[in-house]
């Protein structure tokens, strides 16, 4: 009877694994063609959210191996909706940075992190604003959410604009994102 039910759990697990392999593929080869600019002007590329969170799933590990787990990224009008399980202290630790006691007492452990930032574009530029972000079901700003971004996203990203315009890159004028999906406009 046991290995019936695992047999059965293989058989629903593999497709669910095999749809994902093939958003990351086909997410992976959309954004081969805009790196490589081999689109032509006026060219649009969709991407869903199944493929950005396959994309976000196995890419995710390679740059933070260790302290995110279960990300998962939702879409909106104009905006996206990161969450994750998230240990701090781990991440500081990953960075080689021993986090201090006051932090380790307020951020140890695993914490759901949500985070809802909108995305203007047009012109080949854009902008992210960080709209909220809670910890714990908390409400963090001000000199917190600086502090965190500061010590926690930048070392991982140092090229992240937060509140401040940036340069699309590979020819792309613009983004427009709904619920369904991300449309990358090629200039």
């Amino acid at each position: 009877m046991h290995s019936f039910r695992m047999a059965r759990l293989l058989v629903l697990a593999i497709p669910f694994y095999a749809a994902t392999q093939s958003d990351y593929v086909s997410i992976k080869h959309k954004f081969e063609l805009i790196e490589t600019e081999r689109l032509k002007p006026g060219s649009r590329v969709t991407l869903s959210p199944q493929e950005l969170n396959a994309y976000v799933r196995e890419e995710l590990p390679k740059t933070v191996p260790d302290g995110i787990r279960e990300p998962k990224l939702e879409l909106g009008s104009g905006s996206a909706t990161g969450s994750a399980l998230v240990d701090f202290v781990k991440l500081r630790k990953a960075q080689g940075k021993a986090p201090g006691w006051l932090m380790r007492q307020l951020l140890a452990g695993e914490h759901p992190v949500t985070v809802v930032a909108r995305i203007q574009s047009s012109g080949g530029r854009a902008t992210a604003e960080v709209q909220s972000v809670e910890i714990s079901g908390m409400t963090i700003e001000g000199r917190m959410l600086d502090f965190l971004i500061q010590n926690y996203l930048l070392p991982y990203y140092p090229e992240a604009k937060i509140g401040q315009p940036f340069e699309l890159s590979h020819r792309m004028d613009r983004l427009d994102i709904k619920p369904n999906q991300v449309a990358v406009y090629i200039k």
